[in-house]
């Protein structure tokens, strides 16, 4: 993936700046998307990419690449709305790091928006936000990213408490049967 390559390039020379620049701006408005649908309010999800541009930022000169940027970049993603649902009074409008962190994240941001405003009205997106955010973030990750089980595995783990690539798709499996039944009882799909 030619990103993904230019992303390496910038980490091997060390210039982080223009790594994370890469990462916010290729990656940005999937990640916001993906906040989005946790969030089901746009400006929680900008607060919480806010949060995720200011941890690239910091995590960039750690990041030992033992998974693809995206992956890492959807770790940091679901850890920071982990910390926003646990302390979202506190973050709430947290400035950047960086201007050029907060620039970024401002056009970004603005890009994704027109599009997140007009599919929230789709009735498959009701149906998602009647979902557990560990519900919705597993659907998006698998069916919205198409990421492989070991890197869902990867995002949704934290320490002391791994999750198991095979536990997730036994969950998908249920999270699937959950929609179907609300699909059924909101009257889009005939019961079987």
């Amino acid at each position: 993936m030619a990103l993904e390559s230019t992303i390496a390039r910038y980490l091997d020379a060390r210039d982080f700046e223009a790594a994370a620049s890469a990462i916010v701006r290729g990656y940005g408005p999937e990640i916001v998307g993906y906040l989005a649908s946790l969030a089901r309010d746009l400006d929680r999800a900008h607060d919480v990419f806010s949060q995720v541009c200011e941890d690239i930022w910091r995590g960039l000169p750690d990041f030992r690449r033992e998974a693809s940027t995206r992956t890492w970049l959807y770790k940091l993603a679901w850890r920071a709305w982990l910390r926003h649902e646990r302390d979202a009074f506190r973050r709430h409008g947290r400035p950047l790091v960086t201007e050029q962190m907060s620039r970024l994240a401002a056009e970004v941001r603005s890009t994704t928006a027109l599009h997140l405003k007009t599919g929230v009205k789709d009735a498959v997106a009701r149906l998602r936000e009647k979902l557990t955010p560990d519900e919705q973030s597993l659907l998006v990750l698998r069916i919205d990213r198409d990421l492989a089980w070991s890197e869902i595995a990867s995002i949704m783990s934290s320490p002391g408490h791994e999750v198991a690539p095979p536990t997730l798709a036994k969950r998908f499996e249920r999270v699937k049967t959950k929609l179907r039944k609300l699909a059924e009882e909101a009257g889009l799909i005939g019961r079987e």
